[in-house]
């Protein structure tokens, strides 16, 4: 026994340097023979760390090497806003801006005169009642905090400001109180335990919205009796037949659900002008119950809906389901064609009929699955488009017939505020509800394997997802939003956000150079001598 524990350290050492070495010699022979990869067979160990080092690069510069305004879709700092703002209910900094204020962008003209607080416009008279985290000591390896219960101000509108779909035009109108709400998110592109964080959240928050995504409506969305805007896409999920029809049928039964407060018609997403794509990996059971279709199966949508493929059309579904539903119904658009979108206007003016809202989603936006040529470079960004669609909306004389709602990487107060002075009368926001909800832009919610949780329905991976905690940051990232509009709005002058408008905002370029915004939205005629 003591002969072979003398010897012991010895043959633990040769091992450790002997096992390594042998792996090496494994993976050199087997990547020089091998004859996929050309630098594999000419650099077999050297190749090998150049893979290994191509693989981890997105976590090294994101976690380390990216500086903190660095980074697509979002920065480090956008991230942490939002991150901030649901744990802590927190918007504060120190010392100033991050903001790299030589490059071209948006400001607000803020006044010389801003409202005073007791001035503005907003009902705090009921308060949320939820959790946010105190930060006791923060060290370099550790962090001490606790979480305590907390009466927070929901800074609602007052209810003469409120925004109403539907107004005029439907049995059962929808009012809101609140200018943010959550942009589409399907059950199966998130899991469900994120599904039921977001609709408890948003829920508590109150004076919102909860989009179900073109997925069809979960247990998972009425889990917290959040506010719902159904969306109907073109493979009409929820609302079709085996054979793939519109069922007027199930249309009615998701029209009688209390918690359905209006539909939107989704002709495109920003991030994908084509139709969905759901990998058969996420097909369970239940979802494929919910959305009519086989489990297990890749389901690609089509690009648009195969019946309505003219505004006239489109509209007189629109009006049907506003009838025989009784709430507000709304179209999704992507901006790219103008003269289409100018076509569309026209026939609103002049058959009286439309949607009750449009949704402008920016081609900035996110997705679960899409293609890079159309992420890339398909359908303008939301700053550019909005203003056109507002703008169309005004010439026509038909703007006071519906409201506009944003979406597009508007994920904090300010982003949200310009949208507004653009012409937005509610805000749409995806992303932003992930990250509070537990995203860290792993990218990679494609293919079911969301390390933490979010965009995946794998029962492992949901493991960590904790909707009893997450549900509070999601309800506190709320809440700071609409604070930070009424911030906003005081600085520039104005008494509430539903007063924000162009005059409130100047574009300054990498120059230096400034101009107002109303200037720049002057839509280019063509030229009449062109040919």
């Amino acid at each position: 026994m003591g002969k072979i524990t003398k010897h012991l350290p010895s043959a633990i050492m040769t091992t450790s340097i002997a096992a390594p070495l042998a792996y090496m010699a494994y993976m050199y022979q087997k990547d020089d023979r091998q004859k996929q990869h050309a630098i594999l067979r000419n650099f077999p160990l050297l190749g090998r760390v150049r893979y290994i080092s191509e693989h981890v690069g997105p976590e090294l510069r994101q976690y380390l090497f990216a500086e903190d305004n660095e980074g697509e879709p979002f920065s480090r700092l956008e991230f942490q806003h939002v991150v901030k703002a649901g744990k802590y209910n927190e918007r504060l900094v120190g010392f100033g801006s991050d903001r790299v204020f030589e490059e071209e962008g948006f400001f607000i003209r803020n006044s010389l005169f801003p409202k005073l607080l007791e001035e503005m416009r907003v009902d705090n008279i009921e308060k949320t009642n939820t959790y946010k985290y105190i930060v006791d000591n923060e060290g370099l390896f550790s962090r001490k905090e606790h979480r305590e219960e907390t009466q927070e101000d929901p800074y609602f509108l007052q209810d003469e400001d409120a925004i109403v779909l539907g107004e005029g035009t439907c049995r059962q109108p929808f009012r809101l109180k609140g200018q943010v709400g959550m942009s589409g998110m399907s059950y199966g592109a998130l899991g469900e335990r994120a599904i039921r964080a977001l609709s408890k959240g948003l829920a508590l928050a109150g004076g919102t919205w909860m989009n179900t995504g073109e997925g069809g409506i979960s247990d998972h969305h009425l889990a917290g009796n959040a506010d719902l805007m159904m969306q109907i896409g073109p493979g009409l999920f929820g609302v079709r037949t085996p054979a793939g029809e519109f069922s007027w049928d199930a249309f009615r039964e998701k029209a009688e659900m209390p918690q359905v407060k209006a539909f939107e018609i989704k002709l495109a997403q920003g991030a994908k002008t084509r139709g969905g794509h759901l990998e058969g990996r996420k097909v369970t059971e239940e979802i494929a119950r919910i959305r009519l279709i086989e489990p297990g199966k890749t389901v690609n949508s089509p690009n648009r809906f195969v019946d309505y493929d003219t505004f006239p059309k489109l509209f007189d579904f629109i009006e049907e389901l506003r009838e025989v539903g009784g709430k507000p119904v709304g179209m999704k658009i992507v901006v790219g064609d103008i003269e289409s979108v100018e076509e569309m206007v026209q026939i609103m003016k002049e058959s009286g009929k439309g949607p009750d809202f449009i949704t402008i989603d920016g081609g900035e936006g996110g997705t679960g699955a899409t293609y890079q040529e159309l992420a890339d470079s398909v359908g303008l960004p939301i700053m550019t488009a909005l203003p056109i669609v507002d703008e169309l909306l005004r010439e026509y004389g038909v703007r006071n017939r519906v409201k506009l709602i944003a979406s597009g990487k508007l994920i904090t107060p300010d982003k949200a505020a310009v949208a507004l002075g653009m012409g937005a009368d509610l805000i749409n926001i995806a992303r932003g509800f992930m990250f509070s909800v537990g995203c860290i832009m792993a990218e990679v919610c494609h293919t079911n394997t969301c390390p933490v949780g979010v965009a995946t329905t794998d029962d492992n991976l949901q493991e960590g997802l904790i909707v009893d905690e997450k549900l509070y940051r999601v309800t506190n990232y709320v809440n700071s939003l609409r604070s930070g509009l009424f911030n906003v709005a005081a600085a520039a002058g104005v008494d509430s956000p539903t007063k924000i408008e162009r005059r409130h905002l100047i574009y300054k370029d990498n120059q230096g150079r400034i101009a107002a915004v109303d200037n720049m939205l002057k839509r280019v005629q063509p030229d009449e001598n062109s040919e």
